[in-house]
Parts: C-alpha cells; structure tokens; sequence
C-alpha cells in the first residue's frame, strides 16, 4: 500500500490494532472504538462499536487513515467511510503469519512507522513453538445463547494448533457455526477452551455446561488479538491449557 500522504491522525475500528498501533507510536491515534480498552489509559474520541461506528464522527475527526478488520467491521460502514473521501486499511487475518504481515502492513507501509522491536519479538516468541505428541480434541466456545464455537479458517484456530489444540469443527463450513450443547458434548472432545471474550465465560459460567471434560479458562486478548499480546500469547495460553488437566 503507498502512502500517498504523511500520516498524523489515525482512527482504528480494531481493538488489537488500536493497542498495536498506540504501543507503536503513542499520540498517532485520534479515535477508536468504544472496545477498544487497550492500552490502558488510552485517552481518544470513542467512535461507537466495531459493528456501528459513527461515520460522521470518524470523518470529522479528519484522520490521514482508518484502519479496518474484514471480519470484525461491516462492510456497509467502510463502504461509507470511504465514500466521505476516508483512505482505510482494512486487514485479513486468519493465521499467525497473516497477522505479522499484516501487523506491518498497517504500521509500517500504513501508518508510516519503523517496524516496532515488540513485532520482532512476537515473532521470535512463536518461531520454536511446536506441539509436541498427539493434538488434544477440543471444542472452543465464542458464545452461548446459543451456543457458538470456532469453525474452520480461524486466526484462534491457527494459535491453538500451534499449541496442540485442534479443535473440533475445523472442518464445518462455517467460520463461527452455531451448535446445540448436546451436539458439542458428544463430539468426543477432550478439552473445552473457554476464553473471556468475546463472550465473557468465567470458573461459574460455562464448565457446567460440559460436565466431566476439563475446561480450559484462556483470556480472549492472547487467543485472538494480534498484536502486543503475541509477545506472550505462547507462554500465557499454553499456561493455561496445562493448567485444564492438573
């Protein structure tokens, strides 16, 4: 992507690419999503949600670029941002490498950044990951009422797999299908990966559910945020799934 002018303001529809980008160069960012709670402190005009921002607000806020999710953000509002004359960037990522690429895609062909040492350090942090011995079966809650799982040609998918978890409905045909809980725990998972977001499951809010599997609690930031959190995402998940069978 050509910068075709120097960018000072930035408006980001992505919770991970907000954190990405203030991280990087703090002061760039002029607006964000109501989500958007990385970093902490991060003090920008709130623009409404990934799925309702407010175009009016976002293009009086002027900014050189607008950054984008093709499956976080609707493709009717980034139609119409850039029919306010907005250049936006809007990103694909569904596999860790895709997120690096694109990671420096928005920072450093996007935004006109040097490429940052925490980007290098992520991926040093990933290089020697290898699961090791036969996958663990699993099936990975996103939502409940009603019940939705990761399906295939996920970028948490790819991250689990890395870690040795392959998650049951990979194959389905859909990306987040809806699945009835009896259907789930007979699928001969097991493991249950339960991560805090994007719906909030807890130690009291969702291990009932599937009785006699162990439960996996996993912070949503490490398992489908690409950014910062990937300098860690290895250690914390990993962490974390060991954690389900003790």
């Amino acid at each position: 992507m050509a910068i075709r002018t120097a960018v000072r303001r930035v408006v980001s529809l992505v919770p991970s690419l907000t954190e990405a980008v203030a991280v990087t160069a703090p002061g760039l960012l002029v607006g964000a999503t109501d989500w958007c709670e990385r970093p902490a402190g991060l003090d920008v005009t709130r623009i409404g949600g990934t799925k309702n921002p407010d175009v009016a607000r976002i293009a009086a806020l002027a900014p050189d670029l607008v950054l984008a999710n093709e499956e976080e953000n609707r493709a009717p509002d980034l139609a119409a941002l850039r029919a306010a004359g907005l250049r936006v960037l809007v990103t694909e990522v569904r596999t860790l490498e895709q997120a690096f690429a694109e990671l420096e895609r928005v920072l450093v062909a996007g935004c006109g950044l040097e490429r940052p040492e925490w980007l290098a350090e992520a991926e040093e942090a990933w290089r020697d990951v290898r699961a090791g011995g036969a996958a663990v079966r699993a099936v990975v809650p996103v939502w409940r009422r009603p019940w939705m799982v990761l399906g295939r040609d996920t970028f948490a998918g790819d991250v689990l797999a890395r870690l040795g978890v392959a998650h049951a409905y990979a194959g389905h045909a859909e990306r987040y299908p809806r699945v009835p809980l009896e259907e789930l725990t007979a699928c001969g998972a097991e493991l249950v990966v339960l991560p805090d977001e994007p719906y909030r499951f807890t130690a009291d809010d969702g291990p009932e559910a599937f009785p006699g599997l162990p439960c996996a609690l996993v912070g949503g930031r490490h398992l489908t945020w690409y950014g910062p959190s990937l300098t860690r995402a290895p250690r914390v998940l990993g962490e974390a799934l060991r954690a389900a069978f003790r």
